[in-house]
């Protein structure tokens, strides 16, 4: 062997090394540690139970086996969750969130309290698409859109940022509904019992919190539900109109369109900005292999919750697309968004 060839060799031997150190190196990380996974809102919602849900199955799939441990960190509709992870949340893959589907658009709106980047945090996955609907109890009169621009309905609410009270003030502003929202309840199981004890008529929440939380509501009739806010029509509440229905003209159409955008986004989790490209790798495989996980499956099936995985690839360019919505469009947003 010439000393070129065997240069050539030896260099080739050592690139083999470096990249088996590397590998073990990043094997190695998670083992011992104890990954944290902030919830951006009270117990008992259905992002709760997606977040905990995720959270007893992702450290099998992680190298390392790590522990992921859920703890809420609700406030200001998820923005304390979203600014943590934005700034003080470790920055090397041991802290992962879920916040409310919307921080996107409320980036673009400059709503107050949002000192987070979306764009900048790193997308791991998403669980389903999270359906929202107005429910209203069987003791109120008013059953549906056109009953709710003739009399006002009152509504249960916890945060100001949340889609509970972000949905119904957009029907206000767009279609003259009389949604009027009790704010205060901590989270929508809070909210649903104070529905259940007449103290308002009903109330707005994702579809999983209230199939998970009271199953019979909706077939026994205890609940009316006069819309859905999602882009199309969820195959399990097909009499159930969207919100997008309801628009009169395409700018109507396209201002709502921008808005459900975050139904798609649903029960979406990422990780703070920064983190090294390869562990953003490793969570988001991990997060795949958790999706099909055959007691992940089995575990969705006893709660009855939706399954409807998107990898955080595609989630990332999801989340990106709402910084590319014209400025028209955005404009008219705000005019409907808000308080």
């Amino acid at each position: 062997m010439t000393s070129l060839k065997r240069a050539a060799a030896s260099l080739f031997l050592a690139t083999l090394c470096m990249v088996g150190a590397q590998a073990r190196a990043q094997d190695s990380f998670y083992k011992g540690k104890t990954v944290e996974l902030n919830i951006g809102y009270p117990p008992g919602g259905s992002n709760d139970v997606y977040a905990r849900l995720l959270s007893a199955h992702l450290g099998k799939h992680l190298p390392g086996n790590p522990n992921v441990v859920a703890r809420n960190m609700p406030g200001a509709g998820s923005f304390l969750a979203a600014n943590h992870m934005a700034s003080t949340a470790p920055k090397d893959g041991t802290s992962i969130a879920i916040c409310a589907p919307t921080i996107a658009l409320d980036e673009m709106l400059a709503t107050p309290g949002v000192r987070f980047k979306t764009a900048q945090l790193n997308w791991i996955g998403r669980i389903s698409p999270l359906i929202n609907v107005i429910m209203i109890s069987k003791r109120s009169p008013v059953k549906t859109v056109a009953d709710a621009q003739k009399a006002e309905v009152t509504l249960s609410g916890t945060g100001v940022g949340s889609t509970v009270s972000i949905y119904p003030t957009v029907m206000n502003n767009m279609f003259g509904t009389k949604y009027k929202i009790i704010m205060g309840y901590k989270g929508s199981n809070e909210a649903m019992l104070a529905l259940d004890r007449g103290e308002v008529e009903g109330h707005s929440t994702a579809w999983e919190a209230l199939k998970t939380a009271h199953p019979s509501w909706k077939p026994d009739g205890e609940v009316t539900l006069p819309v859905q806010f999602a882009l199309t029509r969820n195959p399990e509440l097909p009499d159930v109109p969207t919100a997008l229905e309801f628009a009169r003209t395409p700018e109507e159409k396209s201002v709502l369109e921008a808005i459900l955008n975050a139904t798609e986004v649903g029960t979406a989790f990422f990780t703070a900005p920064g983190v090294p490209p390869e562990r953003v790798t490793m969570l988001r495989r991990a997060f795949d292999a958790t999706m099909q996980d055959p007691e992940f499956k089995a575990d969705v099936e006893k709660l009855r919750v939706s399954l409807e995985p998107m990898s955080g690839e595609e989630l990332q360019k999801l989340v990106g697309r709402v910084s590319d919505l014209p400025a028209g469009v955005i404009e008219q947003v705000r005019k409907v968004y808000q308080q």
